[in-house]
């Protein structure tokens, strides 16, 4: 669990939520997985 509501989670889902670098942490961190973002 990443302590958000499940709205949150399926407007991310649907494309129609722009979240925060923190939020995405948490879902990569819930998914043991590591945050990385590259710009090119």
């Amino acid at each position: 669990r990443i302590g958000t509501k499940q709205s949150a989670i399926s407007r991310l889902e649907n494309d129609d939520y722009n979240p925060s670098v923190e939020f995405l942490d948490k879902v990569a961190h819930a998914l043991g997985k590591k945050l990385e973002i590259r710009f090119n």
